[in-house]
C-alpha cells in the first residue's frame, strides 16, 4: 500500500502555531505523520454528516479529509476538543 501524501491548510497551520506548548505541537506533528502510513489508524472516528475524520491527542484533535483516489490526507482543522467542532 502506497504512503499518503498529506496536505495542511494553510488555516491549519496557524492553528498549529497557536498552540502554547512545544511538546503538544510536536505531538500532533507526530500524529499527522503516522496517518500517512494508515489514514485511518485505531482510535479515529467518522464525523457525522460530513466525509471527514478525526484523531485525538490529549486535548486536542486534528480533523482531516481522506482522498483514496489521488491518496491524499487534507488535514482541515486542528484544535482544543472545546472548539474544534464549531
Amino acid at each position: 500500500m502506497a504512503k499518503y501524501n498529506i496536505q495542511i491548510k494553510p488555516s491549519a497551520v496557524k492553528e498549529l502555531e497557536r498552540i502554547p506548548y512545544k511538546k503538544d505541537r510536536r505531538k500532533i506533528v507526530n500524529r499527522i505523520q503516522i496517518l500517512a502510513d494508515n489514514p485511518r489508524p485505531v482510535g479515529s472516528k467518522k464525523l457525522a454528516g460530513q466525509e471527514r475524520y478525526r484523531i485525538r491527542q490529549g486535548w486536542y484533535r486534528v480533523i482531516y479529509e481522506v482522498n483514496d483516489l489521488e491518496i491524499v490526507i487534507y488535514v482541515v482543522k486542528i484544535g482544543h476538543r472545546k472548539h474544534v467542532y464549531r
